[in-house]
């Protein structure tokens, strides 16, 4: 069968796609070009220009393309962006990798992959035939469960550019190994641990004003100075005493742990996203706890007025 003209070469004398791609496969000695099936039309031209030049033919495989949840063709409008957008979002590396491989390829019902894995079992004849739909969620609880998972140094230097894009100094308060072991189970990206970790290591001296509305309510006003008395005289600051002082506080006040719990956490966070509020506690340290129910006390004092 014929083909229409090729141009190979414009009137500048630079080359074009399908001359360039050739050459530099053949200059990288690949041997099984994998693209999408966008391409199905540029390979019978491109295998024209191998025999034209003399070179063995590669391997040609089209896989799939990746549509959007709408069903259309992934594109900007959909959000696709570059890899590096998603480092800035919080994903690792190895999740996002998982994911593209995942993506219209599976082995069986298994979800997680290491990458020494995804070299030893993919295969291009388990590659679906239908096309593979981008799903943001998947995407984020695949990277989830690799920061649960990861090798603390691994996890730690990857954390180190959104802690300083964020301008978080981890040497002014805990050990960072001990705050990422607290909000690894947590947290969906990267970023959102920093932004975490920022109640660990920077005061602050305003509340988040929905949260406050709910939590810092006169009826919270026994309960935080409560919790300043008996924190104030415990000497053992552990989760362990910390935890026990809250339910001292709930007997003594004659209320659930909700009560106590809940404008406890928000004190101690600021937002009120915070997980188990004695290992927080524990974390942040004696001194910033107590400064900081004493801030929510003020804050109370002044709704009041």
């Amino acid at each position: 069968k014929e083909l229409d003209d090729l141009i190979i070469t414009r009137s500048d004398g630079t080359p074009t796609y399908n001359l360039t791609v050739v050459v530099d496969d053949h200059d990288m000695e690949i041997d099984c070009v994998i693209r999408g099936d966008d391409h199905i039309n540029n390979t019978p031209r491109q295998i024209n220009l191998y025999e034209a030049l003399g070179w063995d033919l590669p391997a040609f495989a089209h896989l799939p393309m990746i549509l959007g949840s709408d069903g259309a063709r992934l594109s900007k409008r959909h959000g696709a962006v570059s890899v590096m957008a998603y480092r800035d979002a919080g994903f690792l590396p190895e999740a996002l990798l998982n994911y593209l491989v995942r993506l219209g390829w599976s082995h069986g019902d298994q979800e997680v992959f290491s990458i020494d894995e995804m070299i030893r079992l993919f295969d291009l004849k388990d590659v679906n035939k239908a096309p593979g739909s981008f799903n943001q969620d998947k995407l984020l609880w695949l990277n989830q469960e690799y920061i649960k998972s990861a090798d603390m140094t691994h996890l730690i230097g990857q954390l180190d550019w959104h802690l300083n894009s964020q301008a978080i100094d981890v040497s002014s308060g805990p050990d960072i190994t001990k705050v990422v072991d607290a909000l690894r189970e947590r947290s969906k990206t990267l970023v959102e641990m920093a932004q975490s970790m920022k109640m660990f290591y920077q005061d602050f001296d305003q509340f988040d004003e929905k949260a406050a509305s709910k939590q810092f309510k006169p009826a919270a006003e026994p309960i935080i100075k409560a919790l300043i008395d008996h924190y104030s005289q415990l000497e053992d600051w552990s989760s362990v005493a910390i935890h026990d002082v809250v339910k001292t506080v709930c007997d003594e006040q004659g209320v659930g742990f909700g009560k106590v719990g809940q404008p406890f956490r928000l004190a101690l966070s600021g937002t009120g996203n915070a997980g188990s509020i004695d290992v927080v506690a524990e974390l942040v340290g004696k001194d910033r706890t107590l400064a900081r129910l004493k801030l929510a006390l003020d804050y109370i004092a002044q709704i009041d007025n």
